[in-house]
C-alpha cells in the first residue's frame, strides 16, 4: 500500500519482538528504544513494595512522600464518569502550560478529554492534588486491562517532591491495589529508576522507499542499536532494588 500511495517511508511504532522479528524478515528495519516500566511482583501494599528497595533508595522514596504529605497536599483519584467539566478544564488548562513551559504544542484539545471521559470512563484516570482546597496539580493516565499507562501532567504551584507523588507513586500505588501487572509511566526520564521504574527495550520498524536514504539510515540504526544495549545494561545497574530481587 505504501508503495502504490507512493509515500517516502512507512513506519510501526511500540510493536512487541515477535511483531518486530516478523516485519524485519519482509524488509522492515528495526529500530530498538528505551523507555522506564514497573512490574508488580505480587505486591500486597506500597511499603511491601519498598520493602524490596535498597535501604538508601527506600529512605529516599519514604522522604519524598512525606514532603508531599507535610507540604499538605491532599489527593483524589478520579475516572472518567467521575470527572466534572470544571476539573477536565482546570486540567486541560495544566496540560497546555507544561507544552507551553517546553515549547511544545498542546495537540488535544479540551473537548477531547471530554470526550474520552464520556466514553472511555472505565480507561480514564486523573489524579487530581489539591493544596488549600485548590487543584494545584495533576496527570492524566489511561487504565488497560494489565496496565497503567501515564500520558501528561502539569502543576500551577511548585512543591517538593510534587511531581513523583502526582505522576508515579500515586499511581503505583493503584497498580498494587487493582492488581495491575504493568505501569508504564511515559517515554524517557532516567530519574524514574530510582523509584522503581526499570529501562525496558522497545521496538519499532521501518521501511524507506529511497535506497540511498534507506542504506544510510539502516547503518545509522546498527550502530544506534549496540549503543542502546549498553545504554539499557548501564541502566540496569541503576536499580533501586536489592540484589536478591
Amino acid at each position: 500500500m505504501a508503495q502504490q500511495l507512493g509515500v517516502s517511508s512507512l513506519h510501526w511504532l511500540f510493536t512487541s519482538e515477535t511483531e518486530t522479528r516478523a516485519l524485519e524478515r519482509q524488509g522492515l528495519m528495526r529500530r530498538i528504544g528505551c523507555q522506564f516500566h514497573w512490574d508488580n511482583r505480587g505486591y500486597e501494599d506500597f511499603d511491601h513494595f519498598l520493602s524490596t528497595f535498597s535501604s538508601a533508595k527506600r529512605k529516599q522514596v519514604r522522604r519524598e512522600r512525606r514532603r508531599v504529605a507535610e507540604a499538605w497536599i491532599r489527593f483524589r483519584l478520579l475516572s472518567g464518569h467521575e470527572i466534572s467539566d470544571q476539573e477536565w478544564a482546570t486540567f486541560h488548562q495544566l496540560y497546555c502550560d507544561t507544552f507551553d513551559k517546553r515549547g511544545g504544542i498542546p495537540t488535544l484539545s479540551l473537548g477531547f478529554f471530554r470526550e474520552i471521559g464520556r466514553t472511555l470512563a472505565d480507561h480514564c484516570l486523573l489524579v487530581l492534588a489539591y493544596h488549600r482546597g485548590e487543584i494545584v496539580a495533576a496527570a492524566f493516565d489511561l487504565v488497560g486491562a494489565r496496565s497503567l499507562y501515564g500520558r501528561h501532567w502539569g502543576c500551577f504551584s511548585d512543591f517538593h517532591s510534587l511531581h513523583f507523588e502526582t505522576c508515579y507513586y500515586q499511581g503505583l500505588e493503584l497498580c498494587i491495589q487493582r492488581g495491575l501487572s504493568r505501569f508504564e509511566p511515559g517515554a524517557q526520564g532516567e530519574h524514574k529508576i530510582s523509584r522503581g521504574f526499570l529501562p525496558t527495550p522497545t521496538w519499532s520498524a521501518h521501511w524507506i522507499a529511497d535506497n540511498g536514504l534507506r542504506e544510510a539510515i539502516g547503518h545509522f540504526l546498527k550502530r544506534e542499536r549496540d549503543g542502546m544495549r549498553d545504554y539499557l545494561s548501564r541502566m540496569h545497574e541503576r536499580s533501586p532494588y536489592k540484589a536478591s530481587t
